[in-house]
């Protein structure tokens, strides 16, 4: 008979939710066989392993650096918003999000933490989406609110002038606005001509030649662009700055890099 080794029995905890000894117990039953094991599980009543449940929930953590030089955001998902409001969720995404900003990988530095809270929650704990950021300084904003959302920004320029209340007013605008590109030249070009030949034709449905029809489609794609990429966005709060993103940080000296903005569920 096969030995059974702890791996296994860990293993088959993390894909069934089932105790250790149940665990030990089938396994012993069917030679080692993981797939027999998890088959004998269902015909017990185990209808699905925890892998394979929908982890549509979660949250966004992330962590920077003392230097203020690397910063990083990780999303944990899981099956319910309990679990993702939970502080071992919270203590994983943290340590994912510190491993990220040590330069380590951040799936490999978790991989025990994941099994664990997975099997103590009872749900599909997996490690989603992650992003770094690194530069002269850098920032990080997350949304505290609903915990699902987080930024990275990479500034350059006169970098002294970088504060906390900067960061949280461009990170909070990126994670509010969700601007497809930093500028209009960064906006996929198959986006921009899908909306330029829109344009175009309902400019022609109002009865417009061809050649003023290009010119309305023009003017329309320049609103397109004020609305979608972030330089170009009026800032969200106009009591606090009047004009465009990119004014504003201009007017501290500063230039924005890079960004990246993750959300829960989305690409």
């Amino acid at each position: 008979m096969a030995e059974i080794t702890a791996k296994m029995v860990n293993e088959l905890r993390a894909k069934t939710g089932q105790g250790m000894m149940e665990c030990k117990k089938m396994l012993t039953e069917v030679g080692g066989d993981l797939d027999k094991a998890i088959d004998a599980f269902r015909k017990k009543g185990v209808k699905s392993s925890l892998t394979e449940r929908a982890a549509s929930e979660g949250r966004v953590l992330g962590a920077i650096s003392a230097d203020y030089k690397t910063a990083a955001l990780v999303e944990i998902n899981c099956n319910t918003d309990f679990t993702a409001k939970s502080e071992p969720v919270a203590v994983l995404g943290r340590a994912a999000a510190n491993a990220l900003v040590a330069g380590q990988d951040a799936a490999a530095a978790v991989k025990e933490q994941l099994t664990h809270v997975s099997q103590t929650t009872g749900e599909n704990v997996v490690l989603g989406k992650t992003a770094s950021l690194s530069g002269d300084r850098v920032g990080l904003y997350l949304y505290g609110i609903s915990g699902k959302i987080g930024v990275v920004l990479q500034f350059g320029g006169t970098v002294a002038n970088v504060t906390d209340e900067l960061v949280t007013d461009v990170g909070g605008h990126i994670a509010f606005s969700k601007p497809l590109a930093m500028t209009r030249d960064q906006i996929d070009p198959a986006v921009v001509e899908k909306e330029r030949n829109f344009a175009v034709e309902e400019a022609k449905a109002t009865g417009k030649p061809e050649q003023i029809a290009v010119k309305i489609a023009e003017g329309k794609l320049n609103a397109f662009f004020k609305e979608k990429a972030l330089l170009d966005q009026d800032f969200f709060n106009a009591g606090k700055f009047k004009g465009s993103v990119g004014q504003m940080i201009k007017d501290k000296g500063l230039t924005l890099v890079n960004y990246v903005r993750v959300e829960v569920g989305q690409a």
